[in-house]
Protein backbone atom coordinates (compact mmCIF):
# COMPACT_ATOMS: atom_id res chain seq x y z
CA UNK A 1 0.00 0.00 0.00
CA UNK A 2 1.22 3.49 -0.86
CA UNK A 3 -0.26 6.80 0.30
CA UNK A 4 -0.23 9.87 -1.96
CA UNK A 5 -1.74 13.33 -1.68
CA UNK A 6 -3.68 15.14 -4.41
CA UNK A 7 -4.77 18.29 -2.58
CA UNK A 8 -4.05 21.69 -4.12
CA UNK A 9 -0.80 22.05 -2.17
CA UNK A 10 0.66 18.97 -3.86
CA UNK A 11 -0.26 20.23 -7.33
CA UNK A 12 1.44 22.49 -9.80
CA UNK A 13 0.40 26.05 -10.59
CA UNK A 14 -0.58 26.34 -14.27
CA UNK A 15 -0.31 29.73 -15.97
CA UNK A 16 0.18 28.75 -19.61
CA UNK A 17 -2.44 30.19 -22.02
CA UNK A 18 -3.37 32.85 -19.45
CA UNK A 19 -4.52 30.13 -17.06
CA UNK A 20 -4.65 30.44 -13.29
CA UNK A 21 -5.28 27.10 -11.57
CA UNK A 22 -3.58 24.26 -9.72
CA UNK A 23 -3.41 20.78 -11.30
CA UNK A 24 -2.84 17.77 -9.07
CA UNK A 25 -2.08 14.93 -11.43
CA UNK A 26 -3.35 11.56 -10.34
CA UNK A 27 -2.50 8.74 -12.72
CA UNK A 28 -1.28 7.97 -16.23
CA UNK A 29 -2.48 4.86 -18.05
CA UNK A 30 -2.30 3.44 -21.55
CA UNK A 31 -5.10 0.91 -21.08
CA UNK A 32 -8.77 0.80 -20.17
CA UNK A 33 -9.70 1.97 -16.69
CA UNK A 34 -12.83 1.98 -14.57
CA UNK A 35 -13.63 5.15 -12.62
CA UNK A 36 -16.32 5.26 -9.95
CA UNK A 37 -17.42 7.25 -6.94
CA UNK A 38 -17.69 5.43 -3.61
CA UNK A 39 -19.83 6.62 -0.71
CA UNK A 40 -19.20 5.08 2.70
CA UNK A 41 -21.83 6.10 5.25
CA UNK A 42 -21.27 6.17 9.03
CA UNK A 43 -19.43 2.96 10.03
CA UNK A 44 -19.07 2.06 6.34
CA UNK A 45 -16.77 -0.77 5.28
CA UNK A 46 -15.21 -2.01 2.07
CA UNK A 47 -14.37 -5.50 3.30
CA UNK A 48 -10.91 -7.03 3.27
CA UNK A 49 -10.38 -8.47 -0.22
CA UNK A 50 -7.76 -8.99 -2.91
CA UNK A 51 -7.47 -6.36 -5.67
CA UNK A 52 -8.45 -7.85 -9.03
CA UNK A 53 -6.54 -5.01 -10.77
CA UNK A 54 -4.49 -2.07 -9.47
CA UNK A 55 -6.68 0.42 -7.61
CA UNK A 56 -6.35 4.08 -6.69
CA UNK A 57 -8.65 5.51 -3.99
CA UNK A 58 -8.93 9.33 -3.93
CA UNK A 59 -10.52 10.67 -0.74
CA UNK A 60 -12.76 13.65 -1.61
CA UNK A 61 -14.59 14.12 1.71
CA UNK A 62 -14.41 12.59 5.16
CA UNK A 63 -11.81 10.30 6.64
CA UNK A 64 -11.16 6.69 7.46
CA UNK A 65 -8.67 3.89 7.94
CA UNK A 66 -7.16 1.87 5.10
CA UNK A 67 -5.32 -1.41 5.41
CA UNK A 68 -3.06 -3.22 2.98
CA UNK A 69 -1.02 -6.41 3.05
CA UNK A 70 0.62 -7.18 6.40
CA UNK A 71 -2.39 -5.58 8.21
CA UNK A 72 -0.68 -2.17 8.30
CA UNK A 73 -3.36 0.49 8.90
CA UNK A 74 -3.14 4.16 7.91
CA UNK A 75 -5.49 7.04 8.73
CA UNK A 76 -6.56 8.86 5.53
CA UNK A 77 -8.48 12.07 4.99
CA UNK A 78 -9.68 14.46 2.30
CA UNK A 79 -6.92 14.98 -0.27
CA UNK A 80 -5.15 11.65 0.31
CA UNK A 81 -4.81 8.99 -2.37
CA UNK A 82 -4.21 5.31 -1.63
CA UNK A 83 -2.76 2.93 -4.22
CA UNK A 84 -3.04 -0.86 -4.05
CA UNK A 85 -1.34 -3.09 -6.60
CA UNK A 86 -3.08 -5.96 -8.34
CA UNK A 87 -3.30 -8.92 -5.97
CA UNK A 88 -2.83 -6.86 -2.80
CA UNK A 89 -5.24 -7.52 0.05
CA UNK A 90 -6.91 -4.34 1.33
CA UNK A 91 -9.77 -2.81 3.29
CA UNK A 92 -11.29 0.65 3.86
CA UNK A 93 -13.40 1.61 6.90
CA UNK A 94 -14.88 4.90 8.08
CA UNK A 95 -16.55 5.76 11.38
CA UNK A 96 -17.92 9.10 10.16
CA UNK A 97 -18.23 8.37 6.43
CA UNK A 98 -16.19 9.26 3.38
CA UNK A 99 -16.60 9.91 -0.31
CA UNK A 100 -13.93 8.76 -2.74
CA UNK A 101 -13.19 8.38 -6.43
CA UNK A 102 -11.96 4.88 -7.27
CA UNK A 103 -9.82 4.30 -10.37
CA UNK A 104 -9.14 0.67 -11.32
CA UNK A 105 -7.00 -0.62 -14.17
CA UNK A 106 -4.13 -2.85 -15.21
CA UNK A 107 -1.58 -0.10 -15.88
CA UNK A 108 -2.07 2.51 -13.15
CA UNK A 109 1.20 4.23 -12.25
CA UNK A 110 0.57 7.06 -9.74
CA UNK A 111 4.23 6.97 -8.68
CA UNK A 112 5.04 8.98 -11.85
CA UNK A 113 3.44 12.00 -10.19
CA UNK A 114 4.73 11.51 -6.64
CA UNK A 115 7.98 13.41 -7.24
CA UNK A 116 6.07 16.33 -8.80
CA UNK A 117 4.11 16.76 -5.55
CA UNK A 118 7.29 16.53 -3.47
CA UNK A 119 8.92 19.27 -5.56
CA UNK A 120 6.24 21.86 -4.69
Amino acid sequence: MEIYNFNKFSGKKITKFNSDFVMSRIVNTGSAVHVGCMYLETNGVVGYHQAVVSQLLLILEGEGIVKGDHNKTVHVKKGDAVFWEKGEWHETVSELGLTAIVIEGEELVPLLYKSEAEDN
